[in-house]
């Protein structure tokens, strides 16, 4: 049974910085992509960034470019999340997912499994 546990999340003051992890077990398939997405109150969820198992990263074409930086451990079956000049429109549930093969899609629907999130609070 495929479970992604993600840790890291919390309250923080507009311009800090926080690192997400998402450790992964339990995969069946040895190629695999791992990505991010985030919920706020009110709005759909939204992706913000992915790792492929060969590292290509794709990221958010909005907001997130440029402060946030998603990294992975093959090893461990784990993935980051380093989120840098944080803003309080940031402040979300994050949610992490993998998917079977190399492609870094935008759509969750392209995603396999999911983590249950870790709530991320930027205040003002």
């Amino acid at each position: 049974q495929v479970q992604l546990v993600e840790s890291g999340g919390g309250v923080v003051q507009a311009g800090g910085s926080l690192k997400l992890s998402c450790a992964a077990s339990g995969l069946t398939f040895s190629i695999y992509t791992m990505a991010w997405f985030r919920q706020a109150p009110g709005k759909e969820r939204e992706f913000v960034a992915a790792v492929s198992w060969s590292g290509r990263t794709t990221y958010s074409k909005d907001s997130v470019s440029g402060r946030f930086t998603i990294s992975k451990d093959n090893a461990k079956n784990t993935v980051y999340l380093q989120m840098n000049s944080l803003k309080t429109e940031d402040t979300a549930v994050y949610y992490c997912a993998v998917r079977r093969g190399q492609r870094t899609p935008m759509g969750g629907s392209e995603y396999d499994y999911w983590g249950q999130g870790t709530q991320v609070t930027v205040s003002s």
